[in-house]
């Protein structure tokens, strides 16, 4: 299973550990916030002002 942009934050850091570094380099520090819980990855993009096809490629990068 690859990193999508509909997989809540947290769930794609539960699955994928490596992912939290590339989270921080874009700017999303946060990820012991309560919104990761719920917030999926487009959701979270979109708030930070990211490109989210861009931080989907990074992330699966970084899971594989």
């Amino acid at each position: 299973m690859s990193v999508d942009k509909g997989m809540t934050i947290a769930e794609v850091v539960e699955k994928y550990p490596g992912t939290v570094e590339v989270f921080q380099q874009f700017g999303m520090g946060c990820l012991g916030c309560p919104a990761t819980q719920y917030e999926n990855v487009e959701q979270g993009a979109m708030v930070h002002g990211l490109d989210v096809e861009e931080l989907v490629e990074a992330l699966n990068k970084a899971a594989s």
